[in-house]
């Protein structure tokens, strides 16, 4: 599903408007008829409810004029305060209209004693202050309103996003109207499902509001929502003439004193995610460790270096090892160990194999990315904020303050694909083109999730699927998955491993 920028939902409205001959007055009424309908499918019906609506003075706030006139029309009681009459084309004509059916419509005053009383008596307050066209912090009166809605514990539904909330960074704006419910209109934009933005929105629907398909299609919009329909199909069904070397054979370097576990969750998530084959490279003194964990996994020891870690000895037995292999997963617990450094960085040029980069991979490139930049094959690589703020030279904070920008400037920099990972993970093309992912959840954020991950998009790229292909499906699947064991144990107990047990489950559903 599109997700849409501001300026991108501009576009839509213009050309519905000036090429399709659509009024812009018809837009507005579709949008604010169909907020109402999805308030009756949420809540129930509106006839003798009370509602309070809050109209800015743009076209934000003639939407709410529109939702006033429907609500009072299905039997409801309105009260519609306004922050200006300063309103200009269609809103102007929705508050004219509203103000000649008899509907309360008043200005703000300067208090807020008599707003607070009517919001503490309402059924659900409308929140039309705000569109998509926010660009600065918000500041008073505004912020008092919106400090007020927040505070009255009644439901709120927001027109298009929530008032406060940047459309295309997803950021708050100083403050912003915590919605139960969100309406938006045409397309869903950005800022709906990237935090803070995503947990101010609520349940978020999408109305039509008679935007020609033609043209939504035709939009150069880059932003997508991963959704169950767009994951189904990427994964070819299982064909019964088929055999282990059918469904690929994923290579794992990772491991190391003390970090042994991060290999065997990779292992083992992939393998739940249809591998046929998986071989994990480990420092030769562990090998016993790993041979005790792993039933299914083969393991290849590796030369190491005193602290136990790989070692460049094993370059050559890493190179022979790869012969026949289908995929190579690199970085999770490998450390960042000089001589471990000098291994991956003499070892990226040479592999002709997908490969994803992960964890002390990464870190490990951070120091140095001339490797980086003499691979042959398709990478994909996997950074938490930390780890990509290193790979940027900027602050994790940066990172997450603008995550879509962060992605793909990596992305653009390498040539390569980049899943940033954390709540609502990113999925970034050297194209421009980014995904949101929707699954996955708080009992997620504990040890080893990260290296479920290496394994379970591993694994795609094992089975043949295209970098960009493998990380979708491998993000998705992995929220998927960890959405579905929260659902059954709860998410403060949750651990990576019960993310493994998952997978199957997931990919049935899929």
């Amino acid at each position: 599903m599109k997700l849409a920028l501001a300026s991108e939902m501009r576009e839509l409205d213009r050309q519905a408007i000036k090429d399709y001959g659509i009024p812009g007055a018809v837009l507005m009424e579709n949008a604010g008829r169909g907020l109402v309908s999805e308030m009756e499918k949420a809540w129930g019906p509106v006839k003798g409810g009370k509602y309070v609506v809050f109209c800015g003075k743009g076209n934000n706030g003639g939407d709410g004029l529109v939702i006033a006139r429907h609500l009072h029309n299905m039997g409801a009681s309105v009260a519609v305060r306004i922050f200006s009459d300063e309103m200009k084309g269609d809103a102007l004509v929705n508050l004219k209209a509203a103000r000649k059916m008899a509907l309360d419509v008043k200005p703000l005053g300067k208090g807020l004693k008599a707003e607070t009383a009517s919001v503490r008596h309402a059924d659900a307050v409308v929140d039309a202050i705000f569109g998509t066209g926010l660009t600065q912090e918000v500041g008073q009166p505004y912020r008092a309103v919106i400090d007020m809605i927040n505070a009255s514990a009644r439901r709120v539904v927001s027109v298009d996003i929530p008032s406060g909330v940047d459309s295309d960074r997803g950021c708050i704006m100083g403050c912003a109207v915590r919605a139960d419910m969100t309406a938006t209109f045409g397309l869903p934009k950005r800022g709906l499902y990237l935090y803070p933005g995503a947990q101010m929105a609520g349940d978020i629907r999408v109305v039509d509001i008679s935007i020609p398909v033609e043209a939504i299609d035709k939009a150069p919009v880059k932003a997508h929502l991963l959704t169950p329909d767009s994951m189904r199909g990427l994964l070819p069904p299982r064909r019964p003439d088929t055999h282990k070397g059918t469904y690929g054979h994923l290579f794992i370097l990772a491991g190391s004193a003390g970090k042994t576990g991060a290999a065997v969750m990779a292992a083992q998530a992939a393998l739940r995610s249809g591998a046929g084959l998986v071989t994990v490279g480990v420092p030769e003194g562990l090998n016993c460790i790993f041979e005790e964990k792993l039933t299914e996994a083969m393991t290849l020891p590796l030369p190491e270096t005193p602290e136990k870690t790989l070692s460049f000895k094993g370059l050559g037995k890493i190179l022979e090892g790869l012969t026949g292999k289908t995929a190579l997963a690199l970085g999770p617990g490998i450390s960042t160990n000089p001589d471990t450094a000098k291994l991956v960085a003499a070892l990226l040029p040479k592999v002709k194999i997908p490969i994803l980069i992960d964890a002390d991979g990464l870190n490990i490139l951070s120091i140095d990315d001339e490797p980086l930049k003499k691979v042959k094959a398709p990478v994909v690589l996997t950074p938490h904020p930390g780890e990509m703020g290193r790979l940027l030279g900027v602050l994790a904070r940066e990172v997450q303050a603008d995550r879509p920008a962060a992605a793909l400037d990596l992305a653009s920099q390498y040539g390569m694909p980049v899943v940033l990972k954390g709540a609502r993970t990113l999925i970034a093309a050297p194209s421009g083109e980014f995904y949101i992912n929707p699954t996955g959840n708080p009992g997620m954020a504990t040890a080893g999730t990260g290296d479920v991950l290496t394994g379970i998009i591993g694994s795609f790229m094992a089975q043949g699927l295209p970098v960009m292909d493998a990380a979708r499906l491998g993000v998705y699947l992995h929220g998927l998955a960890g959405d579905m064991a929260s659902a059954e144990i709860g998410q403060a107990g949750l651990i990576a491993g019960d993310i493994i047990e998952h997978i199957p489950n997931g990919l049935t559903s899929l």
